[in-house]
């Protein structure tokens, strides 16, 4: 079996966040449901190594299909925020965030009231630029019928 990724502080961080498993109808045989942690194990793998779901090696226990799709269910349940939320305020009570290294991109944060007032945009010039689309060239069709006719160059 491959070495799993997912050591016991962190399952044990992770399980109470996790949606429990659905329950099996008796009259209805089939595979039972793989384990969160198997499941978990597989997720991460595939994450982390950036291979394919489909290639997923089977010595983990689940199937690459079986993976996305409980990523994507808990994805849909706020899973993984929950987990975010808990990891960064356990890593914050002990003081381990080094907030020299944290950086705020504008392109993810909005600027709710803006600027104080716009700037007016200068004129560049007095008339109208000419058209960027403009060729001398006759225009193509589709249909052969409505092209103009190829001419000879020398």
């Amino acid at each position: 079996m491959a070495k799993p990724i997912l050591d016991d502080p962190l399952w044990e961080l992770m399980e109470p966040h996790l949606p429990p498993p659905k329950r099996r109808r008796r009259r209805y045989p089939g595979r039972k449901p793989v384990p969160n942690r198997v499941e978990l194990n597989g997720i991460l793998f595939v994450l982390r190594t950036g291979i394919p779901w489909e290639y997923l090696p089977r010595e983990m226990g689940c199937s690459g299909m079986t993976c996305w799709r409980r990523l994507r269910d808990w994805h849909q349940a706020g899973v993984w925020e929950r987990i975010r939320r808990t990891v960064l305020n356990g890593l914050r009570g002990a003081d381990r965030i080094d907030w020299r290294r944290a950086v705020v991109d504008s392109a993810s944060l909005r600027a709710l009231k803006g600027g104080p007032t716009r700037a007016p945009i200068p004129r560049t010039a007095l008339g109208v630029a000419r058209n960027t689309t403009f060729s001398p060239t006759p225009k193509a069709c589709r249909w052969r019928s409505r092209s103009p006719r190829p001419t000879v160059t020398t």
